[in-house]
């Protein structure tokens, strides 16, 4: 434990002897056993107190992470009905040939001219488009649930 051989240990046992005699040898080298053992268990239970806290912060920070991470996803869901969707320009007939650029819907030109990056990425919920599907419970993606 701290590098001390029998031969040390025995020394320091006939130091004892000599010092303190036979009649108070035993008493003392029960002392210093039951202060050892106290000096253990203190340690001890410091250790595992220190040890307790950590991971009480570590629990802490994973819930508040969850916590951040759940209120996003409630400011998107809040936030994606106020950006307008976006149709996505097809043309009604391939190019022809002739060099004449292809028909588009009315109106579609409009959205035409908008860049694609500032369209939502999730459409608002109409009548034509089916309800979205829960995500699985296994979703890598969902952030971990609190035990």
């Amino acid at each position: 434990m701290f590098g001390i051989s029998f031969s040390e240990l025995l020394l320091v046992g006939l130091v004892a002897l000599l010092v303190l005699g036979p009649e108070r040898l035993p008493g003392a080298a029960r002392t210093a056993g039951l202060w050892i053992g106290r000096l253990k268990r203190s340690f001890n239970s410091i250790k595992q107190e220190v040890e307790r806290e950590i991971g009480a912060d570590d629990i802490r920070r994973q819930l508040h992470n969850e916590h951040i991470l759940s209120m996003q996803e409630e400011a998107k869901k809040i936030l994606a009905p106020l950006h307008p969707t976006v149709p996505p320009v097809v043309p009604a007939e391939p190019a022809a040939s002739s060099g004449t650029p292809p028909e588009v819907a009315p109106g579609a030109a409009l959205h035409a001219a908008e860049p694609i990056a500032s369209a939502p990425t999730s459409l608002s919920k109409t009548e034509s488009e089916p309800a979205p599907q829960p995500p699985a419970p296994h979703d890598p993606t969902l952030p971990p649930r609190a035990p």
